[in-house]
């Protein structure tokens, strides 16, 4: 098991090794740092960033934003996927709107979201409705494989409907909404900056990234980008990190 996790490591590392070189390559053949600067002008970029006063400012706005869309769509979506999951008229009353969230281009989404709501609002409401088809769907598809004779016999010794939902039900749903905020969460991050881009709110990764675009500075752009991949891959990494606290603590309680 170490051996394969070190081979990893060592596979990952190279990968990333080898990107920076082709990086750095195509850089010095294009010879035209607006086009696409090396990754030492992109780091110093970083720094420079990360040291300025409004960077902290940046950073919590864009957090905030995701942390909200993520939470409200999370709290809804159990919500209304556990609903569609126990009652098929519920699931088929929802069919059409995810069918239309699901189809209409992100961009369509974040336009008239400018239309309706404040330029801060704008990327949590389009966050919110890409990521909230993801949620519910997966919601519902555990509800469905909640193992039926555990529900006819809790109906048969007449265990309340709250019982049965919090010992058997969300237990079966787990693995799906797992599933589904791990991809929620990637997604946030994508379109939250999307919509900062578009709707230029104060504070915000992606205002900053529109900025540095229109004034041609292309190495602010890739730095600014790079920080919000971190962002991503550290919420992700934050979100498996509790689920591994959350098993390990679940095994102790079984095991004593």
């Amino acid at each position: 098991m170490k051996a394969s996790i070190w081979k990893n490591s060592i596979l990952s590392f190279t990968a990333a090794v080898i990107l920076l070189l082709l990086w750095q390559l195509g850089s010095n053949w294009i010879d035209a740092e607006i086009i696409l600067p090396p990754p030492g002008k992109v780091l110093a970029e970083v720094y420079t960033i990360v040291a300025s006063r409004v960077f902290i400012a940046d950073l919590k706005a864009t957090f905030s934003r995701g942390l909200w869309s993520f939470l409200l769509v999370m709290s809804t979506g159990l919500a209304a996927g556990i609903a569609a999951g126990k009652y098929a008229v519920v699931n088929a009353s929802f069919r059409p709107l995810l069918a239309v969230i699901k189809t209409t281009p992100v961009m369509s989404i974040i336009l008239i979201a400018i239309v309706w709501f404040h330029t801060g609002t704008v990327p949590v409401f389009a966050a919110f409705l890409i990521t909230f088809p993801i949620i519910i769907e997966n919601c519902a598809a555990g509800i469905r494989e909640t193992d039926k004779h555990l529900i006819e016999m809790a109906a048969l010794y007449q265990i309340p409907p709250l019982d049965v939902l919090v010992s058997v039900s969300i237990p079966s749903m787990l693995p799906y909404i797992i599933s589904g905020a791990r991809t929620a969460i990637g997604l946030t991050w994508k379109v939250i900056v999307a919509g900062e881009i578009l709707s230029l709110p104060r504070n915000g990764i992606g205002s900053q990234m529109q900025l540095s675009q229109l004034n041609l500075e292309t190495g602010k752009v890739f730095a600014w980008t790079l920080i919000a991949i971190l962002l991503s891959a550290l919420s992700q990494g934050l979100f498996s990190g509790l689920l591994f606290l959350a098993k390990r603590r679940r095994t102790l309680r079984t095991s004593s």
